[in-house]
């Protein structure tokens, strides 16, 4: 019952007037040491941004707030920045440091800018979603890919043309 009464501080203090939902079918929470572990299906949901994972581990500092969060095996994500961008995507690593709002992804990062309708594909990204700026690596042998979606305006000319 304690451990209950401190998962629901820590998640109702985590993010003022927010909500963060956690789902997992494990937890194990350990106050002394900040950490919060949670196995078997998470899904975690807060606002429009949704992450699900195998498991999930949050570090908290002393005052139960949310410092890094942890999210390993088979990671699928959607993420709507300050600004309005939205992603999606896979890893099989993702770390978020809520203070930075920064998003590091790890191995097989399979990365989509949904409303710009550009995709990263690489080994290592990271996601700076205050500065809107984002890095990429290449796995030791693989090149980082970028696909961006442009419009063919010859096509889109000859298509006025012919409607007219």
């Amino acid at each position: 019952m304690k451990i209950l009464m401190v998962l629901s501080l820590f998640l109702a203090s985590s993010l003022i007037s927010q909500e963060l939902k956690i789902k997992a079918d494990q937890f194990n929470g350990d106050e002394k040491s900040g950490i919060s572990i949670f196995t078997g299906n998470v899904n975690i949901i807060r606002k429009n941004d949704e992450l699900n994972a195998t498991k999930v581990t949050v570090h908290t500092d002393s005052a139960h707030q949310p410092q890094k969060y942890i999210a390993v095996g088979n990671v699928s994500f959607h993420i709507e920045t300050k600004e309005g961008s939205l992603y999606q995507g896979v890893a099989q690593k993702v770390i978020y440091m809520p203070n930075i709002k920064e998003y590091h992804f790890f191995t097989d990062v399979h990365l989509k800018q949904l409303n710009e309708k550009k995709e990263i594909i690489g080994d290592e990204v990271v996601l700076k979603t205050i500065e809107g700026k984002a890095y990429a690596k290449g796995a030791k042998k693989e090149p980082v890919i970028m696909i961006f979606k442009i419009e063919n305006k010859e096509n889109n000319a000859t298509k006025d043309k012919e409607e007219k």
